[in-house]
C-alpha cells in the first residue's frame, strides 16, 4: 500500500499537481495516464522518493518495500548481470556483500563469527538462498539467457540492459512496484511474458505506459492525472476511453432522461464485464465493473486531437505490385528477392526487423531505389509518406506553422482553413504562429498528419507512426486509421493498434525473405504459434 496526502508541487509558474490526495492498495494495478508534460514521470519519481514534493507527504505500510524500474542504463556497468539483479533487493544485497566480505577475511575473530550468524541468520528469513535462483527465472521470462548471466553489464547490448534493469525492479516481491514505460525496448515475447507477471502479482503496481494493450491486459484502475489532479477509475484502459467518451455524449444530450441514461451505462458496463477474459487480473476487474454506478461514470476533460484522412479519389483494383526487390544498407542484406501484389481493402502491417521495415517503406514511398528488382504504383493511386525520422521537414524552417502547412495544401487554402485545420490537432491560439523548428516530436507528428490528410492521398505509407505521440493522440490516430477509406502500409511497435487496423501482415524475416498472410495481428501470431514458428 501507497498513500499519497496532500502532494504539490510546482515549476516556477506551472503547477504540476495541487493537494493531490489518493490511496493505491495491494492487489491492483494502477495505470497512471495523462498528456505528454501532464508530469507522470515527475509523480512516479515523487512516490519513490527520488523527488521531494513541495508540501504533503507519501506513506507506506510499516516494513514494505519499494521497487522501481530504473531508468539509468549504464549506472551498474561494472556489475554482473544477476548480482544487477539482486542488487534490486537492497537490503538483502547488503546483507549478501558484508557475509561475503567477513568469510573473506583471513583473520577471522569470534566476534566476526557472531556477526555472520546473525546475518545468515536474517539473510534466510529474506529468502536469500534462492535469490540467484529467483534472479535467473526473471532473466529467462524476460529473454535474457543463461550464457548472459555471469557476463558485466557493460558487454550487453541496450535493450537487454533495459531486460535487466526491469527483472531488478520485479525481484524478491516487493511490496509496491513503480514502471514507467517498462515495455520500451521490449520484445513481444518479454512484453507477454511481463503482462502474465503483474496479472497474478499480488502486491501494489503503478504503471505508466503508452501501450494501450499493455494497459488493458494488466491495469485494474486507470489513474487519470488531469489538471493537478489525480481521479481513480475501476477497470482499464478501454474501459476508461469508451466509458468517459459515453459519458461526455450522454452529457451533451440534454434531451435524455436520467432513467435512459442509466439505461445505456447499465449495458456499456455489462458489456465490459462480460468481455473480461479468464485471467485472475481481469476476473477481479469484471467484480468491480459490477459494482459501478452512474455517478463513477464521468466527462474526460481530455482533448483529443481530430484524424481525418479523406481520399481525393477512388482506388482502381491495380494497387501496387513489387516484384524481386532486394535492398542491402551498409553491407546487411535488409530484403532479399521479396514479391507481393497489393489489394485496394489492404491494411498492410510491416512486422519484423526496424531497418528492413523502414527500407522497404522508404521504397515503396519512392525516397530510394531498390538494389535489384521493381515497384509498380497504380494510376489512380495517390501515396502520403510518413517517415520514422521527420527531421528534414522541419530542419531551419522559419516560417508559422500556417505557412509550413500552406506549402503542403493542394488548394490555395485560407489562413482561416489552415487555422482551423490546425485547431483540430491541437494547435490553438498562437501556437499556430510557431516556427516548426522548434516543436517538439509529437507536435512535428502531428504536423505531418495534417499534412497526410490535406492531401487526400488514398495509400498511406507510416512508419511509426504513433512514436512521440501521447495516448489521447495514439487513440485518434487509431480511430482515423480504421475509419480511412483506402490502402495503406504501416509499421508499429502498439500491438492494439496493429490488432485494430491491420487486415494483413507482412513479416520481414532475419534472411530478408517474408511471410505474408491475410489475417488480423492476432491470428497471426495464432497461426505461427500452432506452426511451431519461432521467429
Amino acid at each position: 500500500m501507497i498513500a499519497v496526502n496532500d502532494v504539490s508541487l510546482r515549476f516556477g509558474d506551472r503547477k504540476l499537481f495541487e493537494d493531490v490526495n489518493i490511496q493505491f492498495n495491494p492487489g491492483n494495478c494502477y495505470g497512471l495516464i495523462g498528456a505528454n508534460g501532464a508530469g507522470k514521470s515527475t509523480f512516479i519519481k515523487i512516490l519513490s522518493g527520488e523527488l521531494e514534493a513541495q508540501s504533503g507527504h507519501v506513506a507506506m505500510g510499516s516494513g514494505e518495500r519499494l521497487a522501481v524500474l530504473k531508468q539509468d542504463h549504464f549506472e551498474y556497468e561494472e556489475h554482473a548481470v544477476l548480482e544487477t539483479v539482486i542488487m534490486g533487493h537492497k537490503k538483502l544485497y547488503d546483507i549478501m556483500a558484508e557475509k561475503n566480505a567477513i568469510y573473506m577475511k583471513e583473520d577471522f575473530s569470534d566476534e566476526d563469527g557472531m556477526r555472520a550468524a546473525e546475518l545468515e541468520g536474517e539473510f534466510a528469513e529474506l529468502n536469500g538462498w534462492e535469490a540467484e535462483s529467483e534472479a535467473a527465472i526473471l532473466l529467462q521470462g524476460l529473454g535474457i539467457s543463461e550464457n548472459l548471466h555471469d557476463k558485466k553489464m557493460a558487454e550487453l547490448s541496450g535493450s537487454d540492459k533495459v531486460k535487466v534493469l526491469l527483472a531488478q525492479a520485479l525481484f524478491g516481491k516487493p511490496d509496491v512496484l513503480l514502471l514507467d514505460e517498462p515495455t520500451n525496448h521490449l520484445d513481444l515475447n518479454a512484453i507477454k511474458w511481463l503482462e502474465e507477471f503483474l496479472i497474478n502479482f499480488e502486491n501494489t503496481v503503478i504503471v505508466v505506459s503508452h501501450d494501450r494493450h499493455f494497459l488493458n491486459k494488466v491495469c485494474t484502475h486507470i489513474a487519470d492525472l488531469d489538471f493537478g489532479k489525480i481521479q481513480l477509475y475501476v477497470g482499464n484502459y478501454d474501459f476508461w476511453y469508451e466509458s468517459s467518451q459515453l459519458a461526455t455524449r450522454l452529457a451533451s444530450d440534454q434531451n435524455a432522461k436520467k432513467e435512459e441514461k442509466i439505461k445505456e451505462l447499465q449495458a456499456f458496463i455489462a458489456r465490459f464485464s462480460a468481455n473480461a477474459s479468464k485471467s485472475k487480473q481481469a476476473t477481479s476487474r469484471k467484480k468491480m465493473l459490477d459494482k459501478i454506478e452512474l455517478d463513477d461514470i464521468r466527462p474526460s476533460s481530455r482533448k483529443y486531437p481530430f484524424v481525418n484522412f479523406t481520399i481525393g479519389r477512388e482506388i482502381g483494383n491495380d494497387v501496387l505490385t513489387v516484384r524481386d526487390v532486394s535492398q542491402k544498407v551498409d553491407g546487411n542484406q535488409l530484403l532479399n528477392n521479396i514479391s507481393f501484389n497489393m489489394n485496394k481493402e489492404d491494411k498492410i502491417v510491416l512486422i519484423g526487423d526496424p531497418l528492413a521495415k523502414s527500407a522497404l517503406l522508404r521504397i515503396l514511398a519512392e525516397e530510394d531505389e531498390p538494389a535489384a528488382g521493381t515497384i509498380s504504383w497504380g494510376v489512380t493511386t495517390s501515396r502520403a509518406y510518413l517517415p520514422i525520422d521527420n527531421t528534414a521537414y522541419f530542419e531551419g524552417s522559419e516560417q508559422s506553422l500556417v505557412d509550413w502547412l500552406r506549402q503542403y495544401s493542394p488548394e490555395d487554402e485560407s489562413e482561416t482553413f489552415l487555422r482551423g485545420f490546425l485547431g483540430r490537432m491541437l494547435f490553438s491560439g498562437e501556437e499556430v504562429k510557431k516556427k516548426p523548428s522548434v516543436l517538439s516530436g509529437g507536435e512535428k507528428v502531428r504536423c505531418m498528419l495534417s499534412k497526410m490528410m490535406l492531401s487526400h492521398a488514398n495509400v498511406l505509407l507510416l512508419d511509426e507512426p504513433t512514436n512521440h505521440l501521447d495516448l489521447e493522440s495514439i487513440q485518434a490516430l487509431n480511430n482515423g486509421m480504421i475509419a480511412f477509406k483506402g490502402a495503406m502500409v504501416f509499421t508499429s511497435h502498439d500491438h492494439q493498434f496493429i490488432q485494430t487496423v491491420a487486415n494483413r501482415v507482412i513479416e520481414i524475416r532475419e534472411d530478408g525473405s517474408i511471410l505474408d498472410k491475410q489475417l488480423s495481428y492476432d491470428e497471426f501470431l495464432e497461426w505461427k504459434e500452432a506452426q511451431g514458428i519461432t521467429n
